[in-house]
């Protein structure tokens, strides 16, 4: 039996509720789930607390815990978010990237196409997370990497998911390559 660290399963947990593995409203049972995992309920219970902060399950007192999920309105509040917060990040990089960080946007957007053509979404997403992941470096605001950290793992789930909507990943391939272009230009504001 494989045995996991209470950083481990939180992770599974939450990707497994992300990708709907659970059901809206179904129960996670603390002595199953420890079973799984192979460790106590004690990591379990600090698990289950943590993604009740995230917003993902409730717990109901005398009833136990249930998965909550992410909504269509959630998701278009991670998209709201998103927009501002690397809209901030990508004007306070285009004045302060450098050399260095504008060749790994090209060899990210380079990998991107390659992999568009080939219609690998999975190989899109993760490229796509490092190209995003550069520009909150090069704006160099620790605290909006912080924050952009904390909402990274809801918006790489939005991401994968819209990157398998028919004709979304040539879209995409498009809008990062203006946003290179705006970067190569030093153009904030259209970053």
């Amino acid at each position: 039996m494989e045995y996991f660290t209470r950083n481990q399963i939180y992770e599974k947990l939450r990707q497994d509720i992300l990708d709907e593995k659970y059901e809206r409203g179904q129960s996670l049972v603390e002595q199953k789930l420890a079973k799984e995992f192979g460790v106590s309920r004690t990591p379990i219970r600090e698990v289950l607390r943590q993604l009740e902060l995230d917003g993902l399950v409730e717990s109901i007192p005398n009833r136990g815990v249930f998965v909550v999920g992410i909504t269509k309105e959630d998701i278009n509040h991670i998209y709201a978010i998103r927009e501002r917060m690397e809209g901030l990040a990508a004007l306070w990089a285009a004045e302060k990237i450098s050399s260095d960080e504008l060749k790994q946007l090209e060899e990210i957007y380079s990998l991107m196409e390659f992999y568009t053509e080939k219609g690998d979404a999975d190989q899109v997403a993760k490229l796509n997370t490092q190209f995003h992941e550069v520009i909150f470096t090069a704006a160099s605001s620790k605290y909006l990497k912080i924050i952009l950290k904390n909402l990274q793992v809801y918006i790489q789930w939005a991401r994968h998911s819209s990157l398998k909507v028919p004709g979304r990943l040539q879209a995409a391939l498009e809008e990062h390559k203006a946003i290179l272009e705006a970067f190569k230009n030093r153009d904030g504001a259209l970053a």
